[in-house]
């Protein structure tokens, strides 16, 4: 029979835990889960629980963003993204279009869309104007970007891809001289699409305590009290604590389409810099609908620079969990979910963003 999160946070209080313990979730649906139900405050003040890099318009690198609104006011097309990368402001002076949406307000035909049909649908009624779908997200924005493509779309619809894959940025966490966290819960959602067997290198390789988790308290907090018991007992393994939705092997069709449509390679992090193999492009047979392929080149190779951050901006030091985000000196001050100056307040996935919304504000 499973607990109740009543029961979980019981068992939780009953282990005698080294001070401090700090558990990353990487995704920013558990953050969002985490701080909507005020589950720090009532875990024992030695675990620490850290933000981590599950935000995909935090990291969408500032080029991309600045390649889209270039070609959204430089080409006769219309330009749809989910709604979160409207507000991404990029690093140009403020006299200056820094975000799509602002490009919007300018005249440029720029439209927030919730799912890849509504881009379909907006490329079927209208086949002689060119649709570009902006697309920034992690695996499960992708394989459904792959599904769209493999099925087949309208021959005036483009992509202009920035997907990134989960793992690697973890796994560059761990390789690094301090990678911050003693024990990890992996993203829930992923998992289900990917499997969870991609998250055994934590434990396998690098011995930290690794669960996956669901978006309940409950669920939570069974892969907290797994990582601690590992983490007392030394005994590092996978655990899944979403079995409900989680499989192994994932979604196979998924999976499939990914694979058909979609290769990996190494890619901008903003504000973190490159990783290897955490990108997704095209592959060659879908060059027919890659916008890059398709249109004028407006990337600016300059952009990619470590530093993508505006001045004064920790988001990237929130993202890699090195900072909570109260800790940033713009947070709450200059930096607001209606005024942001960094992407982490700008998406409800972003720490900064969840935490200002759930009326955390000044450190101190």
């Amino acid at each position: 029979m499973s607990l109740d999160a009543k029961a979980w946070l019981t068992k939780i209080q009953a282990l005698t835990l080294p001070n401090p313990v700090k558990i990353m979730n990487v995704c920013g649906g558990h953050e969002r889960a985490i701080t909507q139900a005020g589950l720090r405050s009532v875990l024992p003040e030695s675990i620490h629980l850290i933000p981590g890099p599950g935000c995909p318009v935090c990291i969408c690198p500032e080029e991309d963003i600045y390649e889209a609104i270039q070609l959204a006011l430089k080409e006769s097309v219309t330009l749809v993204a989910f709604g979160d990368m409207l507000r991404v402001p990029v690093n140009l002076p403020s006299r200056e279009i820094r975000s799509l949406e602002q490009a919007r307000a300018a005249g440029a035909a720029i439209r927030p869309i919730a799912s890849p049909m509504e881009a379909v649908q907006i490329a079927e009624q209208d086949r002689t104007k060119p649709v570009v779908f902006f697309v920034a997200g992690f695996e499960t924005t992708i394989v459904p970007i792959a599904s769209m493509l493999a099925q087949g779309v309208p021959d005036n619809l483009f992509v202009l891809l920035s997907g990134r894959l989960t793992w690697p940025v973890v796994a560059m966490l761990l390789d690094s001289d301090e990678p911050g966290f003693d024990a990890l819960v992996a993203p829930g959602h992923v998992s289900t699409v990917m499997g969870p067997e991609e998250w055994a290198f934590v434990a396998e390789q690098h011995h930290i305590p690794t669960a996956v988790a669901g978006f309940t308290s409950e669920s939570l907090l069974a892969a907290f009290y797994s990582t601690l018991r590992q983490l007392l007992e030394k005994k590092h393994f996978l655990d899944n604590c979403y079995p409900e939705a989680v499989r192994e092997g994932g979604n196979l069709t998924g999976k499939r389409y990914l694979k058909q449509v979609m290769k990996v390679v190494d890619a901008n992090w903003r504000g973190v810099g490159t990783i290897p193999n955490s990108g997704f492009a095209l592959t060659e047979a879908y060059a027919s609908h890659d916008a890059r392929v398709c249109f004028p080149g407006y990337a600016d190779n300059s952009r990619q620079r470590l530093g993508e951050m505006p001045a004064g901006c920790d988001c990237a030091k929130v993202v890699l969990g090195k900072i909570y985000p109260n800790d940033c000196k713009l947070y709450a001050r200059t930096c607001t979910p209606r005024e942001p100056v960094g992407p982490c307040m700008v998406s409800d996935e972003g720490a900064c963003r969840i935490w200002w919304a759930n009326g955390l504000r000044y450190s101190g």
